[in-house]
């Protein structure tokens, strides 16, 4: 059955203690974590399954939902209570994803708009967790799988918009991952797909000019990253990878 993914920041203590035996509150950023997998402390797949984004809760685990009789030496001594603050960042359930691949296509395209939106930010956002693990195989089929579903027609320039808007950034995180998965071909035409939406995005520029210059296409690569830097001109990335061609 599929499962939760959620973005949390948490602090776990011992009772009466102020210093935490474990924490990621002040870490710079939060990857997805999965519960029964990234989260396997009894308690706090329980706790976060009550919670929603953005709530802030205080957990007290007696030892049977926390580490039981042997505890976990030398940080959590035998047979312990402990205590969790938690902040939901983000929650993501792919129930509703994965129900929808589940349908055959017609019945798919007789889905609203803003549901298959929200299908394929489901998708992205998971891949994104995958990414994040290097798991770059699963999160290029995860990305992919959410672009399948924004081919259809929109009855409105406005809803064209939020279709492109979805498309680019899954666009730009295709390239990215082929370029992780060293396949840097694929990498250059998902990068020139994002292009026909925005010509101008820095971001795809400097895609395909790390993809050229991985194949060894030096003009191309020039030509590409000298037009990202004209977008962003104090991108450092940009400016380091045209020293590099150089």
């Amino acid at each position: 059955l599929p499962t939760p993914c959620c973005t949390v920041r948490y602090s776990g203590y011992l009772e009466h203690r102020d210093e935490p035996f474990c924490t990621n509150w002040y870490d710079r950023s939060h990857g997805l974590m999965k519960l029964g997998e990234d989260i396997t402390l009894g308690g706090l797949e329980v706790g976060l399954l009550t919670m929603k984004k953005g709530e802030v809760a205080r957990f007290y685990f007696s030892p049977e939902y926390a580490y039981g009789r042997q505890g976990c030496p030398p940080l959590i001594p035998p047979n312990t209570s402990v205590v969790f603050d938690v902040e939901v960042l983000d929650f993501i359930d792919s129930d509703e994803s994965d129900m929808f691949f589940e349908l055959t296509a017609e019945q798919q395209d007789t889905f609203p708009l803003q549901k298959v939106l929200k299908v394929a930010d489901i998708e992205r956002k998971v891949g994104n967790y995958l990414y994040l693990k290097q798991n770059f195989e699963s999160a290029k089929d995860r990305y992919k799988r959410a672009f399948s579903v924004l081919g259809r027609r929109s009855s409105s320039e406005a809803e064209q918009c939020q279709i492109n808007t979805s498309k680019l950034l899954l666009l730009l995180n295709l390239s990215l991952t082929y370029l992780k998965l060293e396949r840097p071909a694929q990498a250059l035409a998902y990068g020139e797909k994002a292009l026909e939406i925005d010509q101008r995005n820095a971001k795809a520029l400097f895609r395909c000019g790390q993809a050229c210059l991985c194949m060894t296409d030096y003009k191309k690569a020039r030509d590409f990253l000298v037009r990202a830097q004209r977008v962003e001109p104090f991108n450092h990335e940009i400016n380091n990878e045209l020293k590099k061609l150089a």
